[in-house]
């Protein structure tokens, strides 16, 4: 398999990180939107979320919050945005979540697109009701 972030988590390839254990390694993003943005991967390889085996969900999202926590304070910032991307803008085929430290208007507007409505109560209803059935699969 050649991942990049698995040869970082094997510390074959040059990342500066900031986090290792068992479960899960973080990073410094090469291309950060803030100083201080870091990618938290989990340790075993799974392309998506839905790919990363049910039991290392908690786990990983447990080093997801305390690293979020830990660049809060080290980049003397008020909030952070956590995101992750499932296939569609993810640029590497390994699951990740960003963990980038926001400020007030530090210059990022809500999220990075367009955001709309429901064209009625009765769409809503109908994607929602599309939601649970997909639950109930």
């Amino acid at each position: 398999m050649d991942c990049v972030f698995c040869a970082i988590a094997a510390d074959e390839s040059a990342g500066h990180r900031v986090f290792g254990d068992g479960t899960a390694v973080a990073f410094l993003d090469a291309r950060p939107l803030f100083p201080g943005h870091v990618l938290v991967v989990p340790r075993v390889h799974a392309e998506t979320l839905t790919d990363l085996p049910a039991g290392e969900v908690g786990p990983f999202f447990t080093r997801v919050q305390r690293i979020t926590g830990a660049v809060e304070r080290a980049m003397e910032a008020t909030g952070s945005f956590v995101a992750a991307n499932n296939r569609v803008s993810q640029s590497v085929p390994h699951f990740h979540v960003h963990v980038v430290p926001r400020n007030r208007k530090d210059g990022l507007r809500g999220f990075f697109w367009p955001r709309t409505r429901y064209a009625s109560e009765e769409e809503a209803a109908a994607v929602a009701a599309r939601v649970r059935a997909a639950l109930a699969d």
